[in-house]
């Protein structure tokens, strides 16, 4: 029976009594870029050195096809910098606690100020240390330290020399390495198979979305071309309009969008009148109401051309989100949203599930795509773009035909992607789990050898 002891660290809990703990700063030497001195990205170039920055971090390494050049004389005034194959790092901004080992080094390499060198001093492994910040003991610390500060977006490096690590001598520290090497990439094949599962059936569902909109139900029927690049053929008897031609007239605003200022977050109530943000809105999968928030009557009441009830189909019109898509619930009867987001109201006799369909299809984001890149600047889709979306309509009865089709057909297809999520979350966690406890000692290599 292993004898523990108590690491006296709350993150860690107990650890094999023949391990020690000290901080970082005692186990490595910790350098990085000073400021910048006097680097910036007009100096980028397509030759000279390799600059590491965080974006280049890749399944442990990094991507050297996608790293900048800077002059040389910033590589030779950066000694502490200059960078070996072997060395570890650690991102300090953006996504941070990013972590690799540099291999296979084309040339001279230095790094911008938000990733740190981290090089060991003897009787500790690199490889161990690797293992260590890539898991729970790591981001334990990381999180007491920065409990109650939700603005903390730099790993400090003073504050980083005071992480404490635990550790086994050296030989222990390489076996344990030895172990997580091969059992974690057990895992990631396991973690990038079902994510890849995950991919093929949404580009499933989404490909029967598009087929199924473009071409009905009925496979004997006769079609038609278009000549509509994003449609191509659809059945004789439908058509291809635009949005504006379709909306409900006897709406005061059957296409708008938000509030353009007059909202901000101080305004946000925990409960009211629903308030729905381009977060709330999905590729494909309907309202998401995490984090949803509230505002008042009298805030709903002054913002009027966005006011929403049931069946109101919601799209995203701006950056990285643009085509986000949703359709406001039964359960939701009154609800507002923000100027980001455009809403469509359409008559009775038009099916309103079906248009969501439509929106979520090749049909209409490719012609949000192609909108967006004829901007030079942020992708934006306004009201006019919403306005002069094509959609395909068939008669009435086949538009219900096809949505509740789709909702029984996506449905199945929907649990099937959750039953893989759900995999795929035990994997991770199993995997988040092995790493935390073999690099705290609560299991050992030899355990399982």
């Amino acid at each position: 029976m292993e004898t523990m002891k108590d690491s006296g660290l709350k993150w860690i809990g107990a650890i094999p009594s023949d391990w020690k703990i000290t901080r970082i700063k005692y186990m490595s030497s910790l350098k990085g870029r000073i400021g910048w001195q006097g680097l910036t990205s007009e100096e980028y170039q397509d030759k000279g050195a390799y600059l590491i920055t965080g974006v280049d971090f890749l399944d442990g390494g990094i991507d050297w096809e996608n790293c900048v050049h800077v002059p040389m004389k910033r590589w030779e005034e950066a000694k502490d910098i200059q960078i070996q194959n072997g060395d570890l790092l650690i991102t300090k901004d953006g996504t941070i606690g990013k972590v690799a080992i540099v291999s296979d080094m084309p040339g001279e390499t230095s790094l911008n100020s938000g990733v740190l060198r981290i090089m060991p001093y003897e009787g500790y492994s690199r490889r161990f240390l690797y293992w260590v910040l890539k898991s729970d003991e790591f981001w334990n610390w990381f999180n007491c330290k920065n409990a109650g500060n939700s603005t903390i977006v730099h790993l400090y490096q003073g504050d980083f020399a005071e992480f404490y690590c635990t550790f086994p001598d050296f030989q222990e520290q390489e076996r344990i390495a030895d172990y997580l090497d091969k059992r974690c990439a057990k895992l990631d094949k396991i973690i990038a198979s079902l994510e890849r599962q995950i991919e093929l059936l949404q580009k499933y569902k989404k490909s029967l979305i598009t087929k199924t909109v473009t071409k009905g139900l009925d496979k004997n029927v006769e079609m038609k071309d278009t000549g509509i690049n994003c449609i191509k053929k659809i059945p004789m008897h439908w058509e291809v309009s635009k949005v504006k031609y379709l909306v409900d007239d006897s709406s005061t605003y059957p296409i708008g969008d938000g509030d353009h200022g007059l909202i901000q977050s101080d305004d946000y109530l925990p409960e009211g009148i629903p308030y729905l943000r381009v977060l709330n809105l999905t590729f494909g999968d309907g309202l998401n109401l995490d984090g949803l928030v509230y505002i008042s009557d009298s805030m709903n009441a002054k913002i009027k051309n966005s006011q929403l009830k049931p069946g109101d189909l919601l799209i995203a019109k701006t950056g990285a989100t643009i085509g986000k898509t949703a359709i406001v619930p039964e359960n939701i009867p009154i609800s507002n949203t923000t100027s980001h987001v455009g809403k469509i109201t359409f008559p009775d006799n038009r099916d309103a599930k079906y248009f969501y369909y439509v929106l979520t299809s090749t049909v209409v984001q490719d012609q949000i795509q192609d909108m967006s890149a004829m901007q030079s600047t942020r992708p934006e889709l306004g009201i006019d773009g919403i306005k002069n979306l094509r959609v395909v309509v068939p008669p009435i009865e086949e538009q219900q035909q096809i949505s509740l089709y789709l909702d029984k057909a996506t449905e199945k297809i929907d649990k099937v992607i959750d039953g893989k999520k759900k995999q795929l979350e035990v994997i991770n966690m199993a995997k988040t789990a092995t790493i935390y406890e073999y690099v705290t000692g609560k299991k050992r290599v030899k355990e399982v050898v």
